[in-house]
């Protein structure tokens, strides 16, 4: 077998695993409102087993119903009517020979009192994270003592569930890691002072578990290899904390990192490349003989080989990589590496987790709709269906009607796939878009797609396929505002300057519109040498970007010296200069610049579409030419058309 390290068999305490895959916990918001395992929630995570999975940690789970609830929809162990649903999912995994744990979770001071019934949410001590701004009260002595038996019980509930396992989360600034933290622990009783005081709510946790569970039931627990906050919890102090952990009789160390005030650090936006944080894995793997799961942003099966046989870690753990695509360990396992879909880490997932939706990913329009979206019924009977436009809504689409034996014809204006995303790959730090258009083209290959390069079909060439049906996905066209100036040659547009078809180097540049793709842009321009400055009517820059996204690339766009002008309105284009308006004042500026590039937005081309559906008789309208939206949108526009296509 190709993958030796990967697909050999592990232990963690006396439970035996198939292979070093884990997916670590990911919140789902699939779990009912009461907190049971919903029939979504088993269905999710057996498609995850199925595919070659060999430990699932779920989501967060509650442990305390007073100040302890995460998320609206969570997993909940604080009642034992629970126990019937986990044991249900638990049969769901084991059926596919794999096997799972139970995270047990407390949020602490990143929590937010609305989700507690407008209580004052808890903590160590009284210090307030920044990222949510709610001062939390400290935990009286007596009510951590209450707290341990609540992490005892819902452990008491995993087993009595047919669950293998426990994880403690002492990761992520949640209430264990607050207590392990110098910053966030100033409490003077036995709970604090130095490591030991700081460690004892988590010691206290292991030992019950241990005395009610047995010695022979796995706990797990998840810790920070480094906060990435200034005072915060450093490697130096985790490798003690683990060290203390391994005496208690902890069968596990699963390592990760960050806090809300760091999180960029816990879910990594797309700049951020595989391993980046391995050392922490490796000097948890020196520190102690326990078996160690590493979190190092893994994507792709070889890079998961190398950390194992370099000696870094003892299993790898694939969280949104598993999202992407269920069957990552199947697929490697038999030598189809280049079908996996590899997650872009765009943080779709995580925003509408946090925006109290279910779990989504923007490249798998499946993930969390396993019920809803079966596998598709193969009843195509090999009818042509013309789908216009090879973005990801058409490659999608094109893709899910191959699979339900239809014969799609892709047409590509251009002469490669891909459209706004193949585009989008081009600023710097996105190579991860090419990764999931790779194996996009490598399906549509295995699956015989025709597919056209440079071709804009006509009408006539349309009707000349006869077709079942056809799907237009041509995009949109980028918005071009009607002020004096715009048509100038030094104007163009962020779809010109990625293209190609528009150069510009080693001149003052300006960037109108400061969505995601005009930072990009602005980021791309300023490594071509350029002098950027980038304008945005809205009070803030990127004001419908996704904050961790946000940050990640202004911090560069500022490492490069990119202006960012704020409140300011583009009024008029000159030679040599632009004209702009405070909007908050109504001053009027001048700025010389030597390129103006345009980036606010698309609309969709109406007229063809009017055309088609006027002369054939099934025309389906999907992605940017319906609706101009992210990747998430698009690909889950293509799925769904295609599978529900009757």
């Amino acid at each position: 077998m190709k993958y030796e390290k990967l697909f050999a068999a592990g232990r963690i305490g006396r439970l035996e695993l198939r292979n070093r895959i884990v997916m670590p916990a990911m919140g789902t918001s699939l779990a009912t409102a009461s907190g049971e395992a919903s029939d979504e929630m088993i269905a999710y995570y057996e498609e995850r087993a199925a595919g070659g999975c060999g430990l699932i940690i779920t989501e967060i789970t509650r442990v305390d119903n007073e100040t302890g609830v995460g998320t609206p929809n969570q997993l909940n162990a604080s009642d034992l009517l629970y126990v019937p649903r986990l044991e249900k999912l638990a049969r769901a995994v084991h059926r596919h020979d794999s096997r799972i744990f139970l995270q047990l979770q407390h949020p602490g001071r990143q929590n937010h009192g609305r989700l507690i019934g407008g209580k004052q949410i808890v903590a160590p001590s009284a210090v307030m994270s920044s990222a949510i701004g709610e001062m939390p009260r400290e935990l009286a002595t007596e009510e951590v003592e209450v707290l341990v038996g609540k992490f005892v019980f819902g452990a008491y509930i995993a087993q009595l569930a047919g669950i293998d396992g426990v994880e403690i989360h002492g990761a992520h600034g949640y209430l264990i890691g607050q207590f392990l933290s110098p910053l966030t622990n100033l409490r003077t009783d036995k709970y604090g002072g130095a490591l030991e005081g700081r460690m004892r709510f988590l010691c206290e946790i292991v030992q019950g578990i241990k005395k009610t569970c047995g010695a022979g039931f796995p706990v797990s627990v998840r810790i920070d290899g480094d906060e990435f906050v200034p005072g915060g919890i450093t490697l130096e102090e985790a490798l003690l904390t683990a060290q203390q952990l391994e005496k208690l009789g902890v069968d596990c160390i699963n390592v990760s990192a960050g806090t809300y005030e760091s999180s960029n650090t816990i879910i990594e936006p797309i700049s951020y490349p595989q391993g980046w944080k391995k050392h922490l894995a490796a000097a948890m793997k020196q520190a102690v003989q326990i078996p160690v799961i590493a979190c190092d942003v893994i994507r792709k099966p070889d890079f998961a080989e190398s950390l194992l046989e370099e000696g870094n870690t003892d299993f790898v753990a694939l969280g949104r990589a598993l999202l992407a695509d269920p069957q990552w360990g199947n697929k490697a396992a038999e030598g189809r590496e280049a079908e996996i879909r590899t997650c872009i880490s765009c943080l779709y997932c995580i925003q509408e987790v946090m925006e109290c939706k279910v779990i989504k990913c923007a490249v798998n329009a499946r993930a969390g709709r396993e019920l809803e979206f079966p596998e598709p019924q193969q009843n195509g009977d090999g009818r042509v269906v013309a789908v216009v436009g090879g973005g990801p809504a058409g490659m999608e689409a094109a893709r899910v009607l191959a699979q339900r034996k239809f014969k799609p014809v892709l047409f590509e204006a251009r002469d490669v796939l891909g459209g706004s995303v193949e585009l989008g790959s081009r600023p710097p730090l996105k190579e991860k878009l090419n990764w999931f258009l790779d194996s996009m083209e490598h399906q549509l290959e295995q699956l015989h797609v025709d597919v056209r390069l440079s071709e804009k079909p006509t009408l006539e060439e349309l009707q000349a396929l006869d077709p079942y049906a056809v799907f237009v996905a041509a995009g949109a066209r980028p918005i071009v505002p009607a002020i004096p100036g715009v048509t100038g040659e030094h104007v163009s547009t962020v779809v010109d300057v990625l293209s190609g078809a528009a150069v510009i180097r080693d001149k003052r540049a300006v960037v109108i519109g400061s969505g995601m793709t005009g930072l990009e842009t602005a980021e791309y321009l300023a490594e071509q040498g350029n002098q950027v400055t980038v304008v945005e009517m809205q009070p803030r820059v990127g004001p419908d970007a996704y904050l961790p996204n946000l940050i990640d690339i202004v911090t560069r766009l500022k490492k490069n010296g990119v202006q960012l002008l704020a409140s300011t309105k583009l009024v008029e284009v000159r030679e040599g200069a632009v004209v702009l308006e405070n909007v908050s004042t109504g001053d009027i500026s001048v700025q010389d610049t030597d390129a103006v590039v345009l980036s606010i937005g698309v609309k969709p081309e109406r007229g063809f579409v009017d055309e088609l559906k006027r002369a054939m008789p099934q025309v389906k309208v999907l992605g940017d030419a319906a609706k101009p939206g992210r990747i998430g949108q698009a690909i889950q526009s293509g799925f769904e058309t295609a599978y529900v296509l009757k």
